[in-house]
């Protein structure tokens, strides 16, 4: 009779069958699974650290590893591309009414990450990176998440130490009469559950769905940007804002002018850029993306792009004349949140002197 059936449900016939002991020991298939075998294959990892392999990893080779492996969909600074997922930032956005669930902001135990890691990434080609890997990558996302120093490394022995901010945000609710008698075939509603069904927001509004043009969705969402930009023009504010001088480019000009600009230098920094290209663009036809565009920022008051809304630190600091000096750069590139804590950039910061004056030459070439 097995000749009609087609191979593929003989062989997961077999498999099941070979999978189950009692069976197997009935039709005298198989064996039992030794422990190794199972243990290849049950990668669960508690809160409590039952199940972490030995091994360690430290957030410098996590940075690297990181660009490598998931930059593509997570981005450099774990910022997240398109619509791919962010794991950084939204710290302190969990009561918003659009808040930003992250490894930083809302997971609440560090055994998910390196479960999660470790079992589905990188995406095409998971369980592919080694142990020491996984807990390096995990250290980047904890640095990312400004969780940890630039020298932290991370292992099975100090695992359990870490905090994580949202630790203390969950219950469990073991209660018989919530979900469980919810869901009974008894109970459950299949049709007609409600009266009305109205579309409240669109996949789009919400930025969980990319963006095609010519949509209705897409239309929509315009319709509701063009209000929002609308709204507050006609306000004393705006309006005050709008008379304020603006600053002439040609002000700016001779300071980056009289610089020299080495070209080995500023080609080793055009590659170090690709980690801010993300969110920055510089050179002809440069626009403004989830950061400024950065042309002529060398020797520029801070918060100079007047069609770029920045943080509160900039603004204030744009208010008392302060200056992107090479040496100010150089500072604030080495660790942003140090110089200005409530900057909305989620870059951690460069690790190494060179690539630091590297960028700068970079910038300044793209000024001239």
């Amino acid at each position: 009779m097995s000749k009609f059936l087609p191979k593929l449900t003989i062989t997961t016939a077999l498999v099941a069958t070979l999978a189950m002991p009692a069976f197997a020991e009935k039709l005298g298939l198989g064996r039992a699974a030794l422990p190794e075998e199972i243990a290849a294959w049950n990668h669960d990892i508690s809160p409590n650290g039952e199940g972490l392999p030995v091994g360690s990893g430290s957030v410098e080779d996590g940075e690297m590893i990181f660009s490598e492996n998931c930059a593509v969909c997570h981005g450099e600074f774990a910022e997240g591309v398109d619509n791919w997922p962010k794991l950084a930032g939204g710290d302190g956005t969990l009561a918003d009414k659009d808040p930003l669930k992250t490894i930083g902001s809302y997971w609440p135990y560090l055994s998910t990450v390196y479960d999660y890691v470790r079992r589905s990434m990188p995406f095409g080609a998971a369980q592919t990176m080694s142990d020491d890997d996984v807990y390096a990558i995990t250290a980047y996302l904890l640095y990312s998440n400004y969780l940890v120093d630039d020298d932290f490394v991370l292992s099975n022995e100090n695992f359990l130490e870490v905090e994580m901010p949202n630790a203390g945000g969950f219950i469990v609710d073991d209660r018989p009469e919530t979900e469980y008698t919810i869901f009974t075939e008894e109970n459950a509603c299949y049709e007609n559950c409600k009266d009305t069904v109205e579309i409240t927001r669109r996949a789009t509004v919400l930025d969980v769905t990319p963006e095609e043009e010519g949509t209705e969705t897409v239309t929509e969402a315009a319709v509701v940007v063009e209000e929002a930009v609308e709204e507050p023009v006609d306000t004393p504010a705006v309006e005050e804002a709008a008379q304020e001088p603006v600053e002439a480019p040609a002000e700016e000009a001779p300071v980056v002018a009289a610089m020299s600009v080495d070209p080995e230098l500023a080609a080793q920094g055009e590659k170090v850029f690709k980690k801010c290209a993300a969110c920055h663009q510089v050179g002809e036809g440069a626009k403004n993306r989830t950061g400024p565009v950065l042309n002529g920022v060398i020797g520029a008051t801070i918060a100079h792009v007047g069609d770029f809304k920045y943080s509160k630190d900039f603004t204030a600091a744009h208010d008392e004349g302060f200056i992107w000096t090479i040496e100010n750069l150089t500072e604030y590139l080495h660790k942003p949140k140090a110089m200005f804590p409530k900057t909305k950039m989620s870059f951690a910061g460069l690790k190494k002197d060179e690539e630091i004056a590297a960028v700068i030459e970079y910038l300044k070439s793209a000024s001239q």
